[in-house]
């Protein structure tokens, strides 16, 4: 009995590693003819779906195409110019990464106070009864699909937003917001629970001393549970990274660089949700290769924390 139970552990731990390495031959093989066409310049462009001419040898249609034009007529592309055109469509992921990362840093900036705002209050300042009242207002904002977010933040929270800052209802500083309010129920609940288990004795301890409540969270229970607190910013980040539907209907899916964060622009599973079902060829694997990208994205994250929690254990 020992042995099978040690083999059916071993065979569902192997089976995470078999997935994940799944996943990421899948997308790797479906993304490599975008890898050998666009290689890592894809990380640095910024178009996407744009043609492009890349030879013309018919002189007739050479000179239609610069600036040796002789009449009105000879400015438009007729149909055997167009047919004598060597052209392609290129792809780069530039706009998609920008507007993952800069969606994701205002999420985290706009949730990381308040989450540890409620995570204080819970576990040091509030009764048992609000404490447990609150906890589960919590932990039921965390259970609302995503796609409510989406539409609550369109209509009701998109245009006040426009109201305060200007620009434009559906932008970058819009999707920032509503992934933060959808991340905080994350942060607030695992920074509690490891707020509560700082022993008791310690917090006497530095209470005996003369501390006072605000010295002994700063100095006594951020510290012991730090580990927890890291580890509900590093989920709360990969769940930033990979939200779609309510950044989707926020973030307004515009390939172009925000100059402004009241700008709209795109992120990469807004882009691989719009696009995907009529890609093909080139374009799905480019695609794909924004898949890939974000995977490898979550998995540095996940392992930096991993890492750093194992440090932890061994000091």
């Amino acid at each position: 009995m020992e042995k099978i139970f040690q083999k059916l552990s071993f065979s569902s731990a192997s089976l995470v590693l078999i997935l994940l390495i799944g996943i990421f031959i899948t997308l790797f093989n479906a993304a490599k003819p975008a890898i050998d066409e666009f290689g890592l310049h894809f990380l640095a462009d910024p178009t996407w779906n744009k043609e492009v001419v890349i030879d013309t040898p018919n002189t007739t249609a050479s000179a239609a195409m610069s600036n040796d034009i002789a009449d009105e007529d000879d400015m438009l592309l007729d149909e055997d110019d167009e047919d004598s055109l060597n052209t392609k469509t290129i792809y780069g992921g530039l706009v998609p990464i920008i507007g993952t990362i800069l969606s994701t840093l205002i999420a985290l900036l706009f949730a990381l106070p308040i989450a540890m705002g409620i995570a204080v209050f819970l576990a040091e300042i509030a009764s048992k009864t609000v404490s447990k009242f609150v906890g589960m207002a919590i932990e039921l904002l965390a259970a609302i699909p995503s796609i409510i977010f989406g539409m609550w933040g369109l209509y009701y929270f998109a245009p006040i937003i426009a109201n305060t800052f200007g620009g434009y209802q559906v932008s970058l500083l819009t999707a920032g917001l509503v992934l933060g309010v959808m991340i905080l129920p994350f942060m607030a609940a695992i920074t509690r629970d490891s707020m509560n288990t700082t022993p008791d004795v310690l917090k006497e301890s530095a209470y005996a001393l003369g501390a006072t409540k605000f010295e002994v969270v700063k100095d006594v229970i951020f510290p012991y549970s730090k580990v927890g607190i890291i580890g509900s910013i590093i989920l709360a980040l990969g769940r930033a990274l990979g939200e779609t539907m309510a950044v989707a209907f926020l973030i307004g899916a515009v390939y172009s660089l925000p100059e402004k964060i009241t700008d709209p622009t795109i992120s990469i599973p807004v882009a691989m949700a719009v696009n995907f079902g009529e890609a093909s060829g080139l374009g799905e694997s480019a695609l794909f290769y924004l898949g890939l990208i974000l995977f490898v994205m979550s998995f540095i994250i996940i392992s930096v924390a991993k890492f750093y929690f194992l440090k932890r254990v061994k000091v």
